[in-house]
């Protein structure tokens, strides 16, 4: 049984450039499909404190370490067989690069141009990163590039998500309609959700998104709901995670990386905007390309999926 070491803070997004100290927490639930591939090994995962609701009581992970002074100290100690890196933060890189493995998989830390670099297997991952036109014509799921950079093969698995929601079904449809300040373009507008919900509230019991100021009501929130509409966001994947029925609704972002496990469809502009997905958190457009998504197509998909 090897002993494996999994660094994921949500502080950069594994297929993007960016970095940040606001955590992606969609990126850290996402990232359990690797457990799948790990579940005969002791695994500890090194994780920003924002998201470990999503990997507390996760079957497959042994220890889960907040990162902390504490946490880095101690696993400059430790030996492990395998470090799994993936985040881009050079002193994340220079840290895992540290740490006693005769394995390493993900990026590591070029101590000549003191920033993050790709093991092998992660070569596609960084140009992807490095690459906009690249990503944007990117057509494989974000799952299968995950497991290559591990070298693995991504045969359909899916999250794992250890927290055991406490809420029953009680709505037929959730708007998961708020996103996050990172990407205030990905959000459908309001005044859609609203109509939304004139077309759909004389057949369906409708909930407005809960729980936003704490993760595991908002996650016993998606619980309650039979279908969630919702942007590309954390409430997507744990709609996912929870095998709901989901109508995704996607503009600036790719949904060409997204699978959804056929819970559900995804719904892209109808407009004629070459630049999507534009892949920017701002819109250079006189009019948002979320705008293009009228509530009657979403209304649509919702009764046919409901109706299966």
């Amino acid at each position: 049984m090897s002993k494996v070491l999994i660094i994921k803070l949500g502080y950069s997004e594994t297929l993007d450039k960016e970095i940040s100290t606001t955590t992606s927490l969609g990126d850290v639930l996402r990232t359990t499909v690797i457990l799948n591939f790990l579940k005969k090994d002791r695994v500890s995962w090194m994780v920003d404190e924002r998201a470990y609701p999503l990997l507390e009581g996760n079957p497959y992970i042994e220890r889960i370490l907040i990162y902390n002074l504490e946490s880095v100290l101690q696993l400059q100690r430790e030996r492990f067989d395998t470090v799994i890196n993936l985040e881009k933060v050079p002193g994340i890189c220079a840290l895992a690069d540290s740490i006693n493995a005769w394995r390493r998989f993900g990026f590591r830390f070029d101590e000549y141009k003191g920033e993050a670099q790709s093991y092998d297997g992660a070569e596609r991952v960084l140009s992807l990163c490095l690459n906009l036109e690249e990503k944007r014509k990117n057509r494989r799921y974000w799952q299968e590039a995950l497991a290559e950079m591990i070298g693995e093969k991504w045969k359909g698995e899916e999250y794992i998500l250890g927290y055991k929601p406490r809420s029953k079904v009680k709505f037929d449809v959730g708007f998961n309609w708020v996103t996050g300040n990172k990407w205030k373009n990905k959000a459908w507008p309001r005044e859609h959700w609203e109509k939304l919900e004139t077309l759909l509230k004389p057949y369906y019991s409708l909930s407005w998104q809960e729980g936003l100021d704490n993760l595991y009501k908002y996650m016993d929130w998606i619980n309650s709901c039979r279908l969630v509409v919702t942007n590309d966001s954390l409430g997507m994947h744990l709609a996912i995670a929870l095998k709901k029925k989901i109508v995704a609704l996607f503009g600036p972002s790719s949904s060409q990386e997204v699978y959804l496990y056929n819970l559900g469809k995804i719904l892209t502009p109808s407009v004629d905007y070459d630049c999507l997905p534009c892949l920017r958190r701002e819109c250079f457009q006189k009019k948002e390309c979320m705008y293009f998504i009228s509530p009657q197509r979403v209304a649509k998909v919702v009764h046919a999926l409901l109706a299966k």
